[in-house]
């Protein structure tokens, strides 16, 4: 602000040598009494017409104007910013961040009153909020720029990027984001069953958008009657509430029946006669009845897109996968060293949405038999059973290392055996990373085929693959009951499928990933990422 003031005349300019009379009149004439709010409605007197911006106009009105700028020698540089053309500040403050602009405002009464060109929120929404409409058809409505970015843009830009909605076990995946002169927060779903390599499905959830000077309208989208009233609310950092205040507009005038057999063909594309299996029919009930109760309230925490190295296998992001009866859910796939982990944004009454689905331990690739051999089971099963005897004799010797290096640490007297063994373990375990990273960078293309007895949702999976790596599986009781991590088999075919043997449960999952540029979701750290991977499983479990 010092800075600001010395630029402009206002305010001590300590070790100046050069003041004049005509600074000291702009000085004197200049308003630079500081404001508390750092709201950006106040930049240029706020949105509406109030009682301070009518004050405000009062103060303008009744100080005035600052004396003509004395003209220099030719060739003169500015001694202050008040000295050049009001269409050059314009460009100058638009090109700021609109965040920056109320402290600018509180310069001076010149500064405030440019700030009050609509030019320069124009510029500041196109730029910081990617809106490309026609903002001048706002004049009609008696809106203005700086209205859309401080009552709408500016007020809801915390909630803009990924969420995760709790709705109990089955979790979702929520998109914030502006949309011309709105925002929407559009569910995405995964598409029909099996089609895997099918697009998202998507439909809005709530909108916000401004009608009036006064504040934004939130309008709740659920139901078939239209928009209407809804409130959002901005719980904690990265946490918002939605609530819908006609919950009548969800109702259908068929009843519970009306709207089940609705939701079913919305969410499975069929109608229940279309559905055999018992066991299936009874969980998409089961699904129906508890995910109504959320069409009044609804809770999200922010989900962020996990971050990439080009160490990485592939490059991590969203996938739908099959996952049996539960039909198709959405898992994130992120990279953590020599492991990669699969975690449920979406998810079932078994394994529920936070929950990691399946590790994958990029130190343990397989070399798959012959197509022939490939067939047997029991050839897969050998060759898994022996990466996990591989694995747990590691996990052991690692154990018993750090096991030695506590008790060398323990007993200084005997220093010899510690650098040792430690340069010996360290010596071991880069070349199981380097034998690991070597394997992973150049593979080689293989066929590949199920195993007889193996069941697969999708029959349409590639039938050669790049590589495959020793892995584990979450399994679990309804209820999230016993979890136990299983054995399988992991299997990359290319750069946006990869799919999974669950050996246990004689089953396949096969994964593609959701091709949709998401905006406002990359994690600001890695720390940021993990911490909130640790969050949704914790609330998960």
């Amino acid at each position: 602000m010092a800075v600001c003031a010395r630029l402009c005349g206002v305010g001590p300019a300590r070790g100046c040598r050069r003041r004049s009379a005509a600074r000291e009149q702009r000085r004197g004439a200049a308003d630079s009494e500081p404001d508390t709010d750092t709201d950006p409605e106040e930049a240029g007197g706020g949105g509406g017409v109030t009682e301070d911006d009518e004050a405000a106009e009062r103060i303008e009105g009744g100080r005035p104007a600052p004396p003509p700028v004395e003209v220099g020698p030719a060739g003169r540089a500015p001694l202050s910013l008040l000295e050049l053309p009001p269409e050059l500040l314009v460009q100058i403050f638009g090109s700021l961040p609109g965040t920056d602009l109320p402290s600018l405002a509180r310069v001076c009464t010149t500064f405030r009153r440019i700030l009050r060109t609509d030019t320069i929120w124009r510029r500041r929404c196109r730029e910081e909020y990617g809106v490309c409409e026609n903002l001048r058809k706002l004049e009609i409505t008696g809106v203005s720029c700086r209205d859309v970015y401080a009552k709408l843009l500016h007020r809801y830009r915390h909630i803009l990027g990924l969420w995760q909605p709790d709705i109990g076990p089955y979790g979702g995946l929520l998109n914030v984001v502006v949309d011309g002169l709105f925002i929407i927060g559009w569910m995405y779903l995964p598409p029909h069953d099996p089609h895997v390599d099918d697009p998202m499905r998507f439909k809005p959830l709530f909108r916000i958008h401004l009608m009036e000077r006064k504040c934004a309208t939130v309008e709740c989208m659920y139901g078939h009657k239209g928009p209407h009233n809804g409130h959002i609310q901005i719980v904690k950092k990265d946490e918002f509430s939605t609530k819908c205040n006609q919950t009548d507009h969800h109702r259908m005038s068929g009843g519970r029946q009306e709207e089940f057999r609705t939701w079913l063909r919305e969410e499975w594309g069929r109608t229940l006669e279309d559905i055999f299996h018992e066991h299936m029919q009874e969980l998409i009930l089961m699904k129906f009845i508890y995910t109504s109760q959320y069409d009044n309230c609804l809770t999200y925490r922010r989900i962020y897109l996990p971050p990439s190295s080009p160490e990485d296998l592939i490059r991590p992001g969203l996938f739908k996968g099959t996952y049996g009866s539960h039909g198709l859910e959405i898992v994130m796939l992120s990279f953590h060293g020599m492991k990669a982990k699969g975690t449920k944004i979406t998810g079932d009454p078994n394994i529920p949405a936070g929950q990691q689905t399946v590790e994958i331990d990029l130190a343990h690739p397989l070399q798959l038999p012959d197509i022939e051999n490939l067939r047997d089971f029991s050839e897969l099963s050998r060759i898994v059973q022996e990466a996990q005897e591989q694995v747990r004799r590691k996990e052991q010797e690692q154990e018993q290392r750090q096991e030695e290096e506590e008790h060398s640490q323990q007993a200084p007297s005997q220093p010899a055996a510690s650098p040792l063994g430690g340069e010996c373990a360290k010596g071991e375990e880069t070349a199981a990373d380097a034998d690991g990273t070597a394997q992973t960078e150049a593979p080689g293309s293989q066929p590949f085929v199920l195993p007889m007895g193996v069941i697969s949702r999708n029959e349409d999976y590639p039938r050669s693959c790049r590589i495959c790596f020793y892995g584990t599986g979450l399994i679990a009781g309804h209820g999230f009951t016993s979890p136990e991590r299983t054995p399988g088999v992991f299997v990359l075919f290319d750069d946006d499928r990869f799919g999974f043997i669950w050996l246990e449960l004689k089953s396949f999952s096969l994964y593609s990933r959701i091709k949709v540029s998401f905006q406002n979701a990359e994690a600001p750290s890695r720390e940021a990422f993990d911490e909130m991977l640790k969050n949704i499983q914790s609330l998960a479990t």
